[in-house]
C-alpha cells in the first residue's frame, strides 16, 4: 500500500458508508473555489471518530478538518488525503456553572445569541464571524476588541497519527493572534468556555450593532474575510498597508482586491483559487518590496504545492500531543 492511490482505496474500503471519493469541495468554503477531495469524511458519532482515526493513522494520508470553510482557499487540484468534516455530528451546547461547553461544528453567530438568549456576555464579537468553534479555537478567531483566547478554558482533542484523544488546556494551546498549536492531524471535538453572566437587553444591542458594522465595513459576496494577518495588531493593519500602496482593485483573473476593504480579495464570476493565489501574492510582494514588512496569510491555502498556507502555527512551536 505504498502509492497514494492505494492508500487512498484502502481508506474508502475501511471507512465504508461515512465515505466518498472526489466529493467537490467548493461547496463547503465561502469562496466557493477550488477541487475535490480524494477521500470526503462524515462522522458521524464516536464510533466512526475511532474508525476514522485509526484508518488515518494506518494509511498516513494528510487530513484536513474543514468546518465552515470561511478561512480556506483550496486549490483548483483538490486535495489528495482525507477531508474531515463534523456536519452530521449532533449540534449540542450546556449551559454551565463556568460558562458553556460547545461542540465543535456550531457555528459562532447561533453560539454568540444562544449566549446572550441564556443571559451570558464575553461572546457577542462572534456574532459577525462566520465559522465554526472547532476552526476558531485553531486559529484564535477574533474580532471587535476580543478572541477566542479570551474565554477559553480548554478543549478536547483527536489525533489522527496516534488515534488518542484527551482533554487540553488553553495554557497548552499556544494560542495567539489568528494562530495556535493545533495541528493538521488534530480534530477540536469541543470547547469550554469561560463567560460571565451579564445584561442581556444591552447585548443583545451590541450584537445588533456588530452585525450593522459588518455590513457597513466588510463586502459580502464570496471571499475568506481577511486575508493577511495584521502585522502589529491593534496598531497596523494590513488593510492600512494594502491602501497605502494604492492596491484596491487590483486583479488577476476573476479575483479582485475589495474597493470596500482592502484586506479582502473577492472572487467574481470564472474566478479560479489560482486566481486569488495569485492576487495574494502580488500584493504581497508588493508589501515586501516597497515598506519592508512581510505579510502572513490568515487564509488557510490547502493543496497548493507551495504551501506556505496559514497554518497558525510557528516554526517555534513544539509539537502539541495529548
Amino acid at each position: 500500500m505504498n502509492t497514494l492511490a492505494a492508500r487512498q482505496r484502502e481508506a474508502l474500503r475501511r471507512l465504508g458508508s461515512m465515505a466518498a471519493a472526489q466529493v467537490p469541495l467548493a461547496q463547503y468554503t465561502t469562496y466557493k473555489l477550488g477541487g475535490s477531495a480524494a477521500v470526503f469524511v462524515a462522522p458521524r458519532n464516536d464510533d466512526d471518530l475511532c474508525v476514522l482515526a485509526e484508518v488515518a493513522r494506518d494509511t498516513d494520508l494528510p487530513t484536513l478538518v474543514i468546518g465552515r470553510g470561511s478561512n480556506l482557499l483550496i486549490a483548483d487540484g483538490g486535495f489528495a488525503g482525507i477531508t474531515i468534516t463534523l456536519s452530521e455530528m449532533a449540534e449540542w451546547v450546556r449551559f454551565e456553572a463556568e460558562g458553556v461547553a460547545v461542540c465543535a461544528a456550531m457555528a459562532l453567530p447561533v453560539l454568540a445569541r444562544r449566549c446572550v438568549s441564556a443571559g451570558l456576555v464575553g461572546f457577542e464579537w462572534a456574532v459577525g464571524v462566520p465559522g465554526a468553534v472547532g476552526g476558531a479555537v485553531r486559529m484564535n478567531a477574533g474580532g471587535h476588541g476580543s478572541d477566542m483566547a479570551a474565554s477559553v478554558i480548554g478543549v478536547h482533542l483527536l489525533d489522527l497519527r496516534t488515534t488518542r484523544r484527551g482533554w487540553v488546556d488553553a495554557s497548552d494551546l499556544g494560542l495567539r493572534f489568528r494562530g495556535s498549536r493545533i495541528g493538521d492531524h488534530q480534530v477540536v471535538l469541543d470547547a469550554r468556555l469561560r463567560l460571565r453572566k451579564g445584561d442581556a437587553v444591552a447585548a443583545e444591542k451590541e450584537l445588533a450593532e456588530i452585525v450593522r458594522w459588518r455590513r457597513d465595513h466588510q463586502p459580502g459576496g464570496q471571499n475568506a474575510g481577511s486575508v493577511f494577518v495584521n502585522p502589529i495588531p491593534g496598531e497596523l493593519a494590513a488593510a492600512e498597508l494594502i491602501d497605502k500602496l494604492g492596491l484596491r482593485g487590483f486583479r488577476i483573473g476573476g479575483a479582485v482586491v475589495s474597493e470596500k476593504h482592502a484586506n479582502f480579495i473577492q472572487a467574481e464570476h470564472t474566478c479560479s483559487a489560482a486566481d486569488v493565489r495569485a492576487v495574494m501574492e502580488h500584493v504581497r510582494a508588493e508589501v515586501e518590496s516597497k515598506l519592508g514588512i512581510v505579510l502572513r496569510s490568515e487564509v488557510r491555502l490547502v493543496g497548493f504545492e507551495d504551501t506556505e498556507a496559514a497554518t497558525g502555527m510557528s516554526a517555534e512551536d513544539a509539537e502539541l500531543t495529548i
